[in-house]
């Protein structure tokens, strides 16, 4: 429906309603989307006024490295699918391995043309997207951003919740704090590093390098992090997860947690309440993120230009036994 929708310089609900026989369109737009939906192929019904509506495909893009059963994605995923069902919306998820990604393989959602719209859900490499780009459908970023490719993105508020954990950490007295997170991994682990580096700067505190610890390896999985023969007081972790692990390294090398060492989490997902102690950490609103990019998607579906190039969903802190 995308090439249709290109092809007359109409939406792509438009061009549904137009195949479906429903009312929306005139008649004349009718004949002109009939007779080239013919004319590049697609196969039609005797009397399209007689076939059922034809449901608008988004197509889900996730790199197979943030993506499992006990994951962020997870839930993000979920909500996705929980704002798109009452709009008629079908999601068709497609995880892309590492190889594809790589060697810019398209996904098969792509090449069967099975899908109208695109969201990427999590970083996924440069060229991988800008290939995929090519095939012209209407699409958004959610949970990060590329400032080199013109797209719009829906996002947690990832500066704002790094420094709200450092201030927190600062606030209970302890100014030896580090960073766990590689920062040039994902635009989301950039931003809360930076919001890291702005409390402790405006606390008069310069960042240590040898504080900020690598969490993942340079294609984007997690490696066992290395503690620093200075230990600081405490440690802001980029997600939940990678606290949950940092909690567990720390343990085994006899540290007490909050007393020796605290440890701040990101996302309030799974594991910052199986983490024992459980996490103090910051409370992504996954449905807001959700809504607001099949809000945004919608727009473009329908013709019209996005609210804004970038939504920030504002998240919430949560204190709990970790601090």
């Amino acid at each position: 429906m995308a090439d249709i929708a290109q092809r007359l310089g109409i939406s792509v609900v438009s061009v549904s309603k137009g195949l479906s026989g429903k009312e929306g369109v005139s008649d004349e737009m009718r004949a002109k989307i009939l007779a080239t939906a013919q004319e590049l192929g697609y196969e039609m019904p005797v009397k399209a006024e007689a076939s059922a509506q034809r449901s608008i495909n988004i197509g889900i893009l996730v790199a197979d490295r943030h993506f499992d059963e006990s994951a962020f994605y997870s839930s993000l995923y979920r909500s996705l699918l929980n704002h798109c069902a009452p709009l008629g919306y079908n999601c068709i998820l497609e995880i892309v391995p590492a190889e594809s990604e790589q060697n810019c393989i398209m996904p098969t959602l792509l090449v069967n043309r099975k899908v109208d719209a695109l969201i990427f859900m999590g970083e996924l490499h440069r060229r991988y997207i800008s290939t995929v780009l090519q095939y012209g459908l209407p699409f958004m970023f959610l949970d990060f951003y590329d400032d080199t490719i013109a797209g719009d993105s829906v996002l947690s508020d990832n500066t704002s919740g790094g420094y709200q954990m450092t201030e927190h950490l600062l606030s209970t007295g302890r100014r030896r704090i580090g960073f766990v997170g590689s920062v040039c991994a994902t635009s989301s682990i950039m931003d809360r590093y930076l919001g890291y580096c702005r409390a402790l700067l405006m606390a008069g505190i310069e960042p240590r390098p040898d504080w900020r610890l690598e969490d993942r390896d340079s294609d984007g999985r997690l490696i066992q992090t290395r503690l620093p023969e200075d230990m600081p007081e405490a440690f802001v972790c980029n997600c939940d997860e990678v606290a949950f692990n940092l909690v567990e390294l720390l343990h085994r090398n006899g540290y007490e947690v909050p007393r020796d060492v605290a440890v701040t989490g990101y996302d309030d997902y799974r594991f910052s309440t199986i983490c024992r102690p459980q996490l103090t950490s910051y409370r992504i609103d996954v449905d807001g993120m959700a809504g607001a990019v099949v809000s945004q998607l919608r727009r473009k579906l329908n013709g019209k230009s996005p609210l804004a190039p970038t939504t920030i969903v504002p998240g919430a802190f949560v204190r709990r036994d970790s601090t």
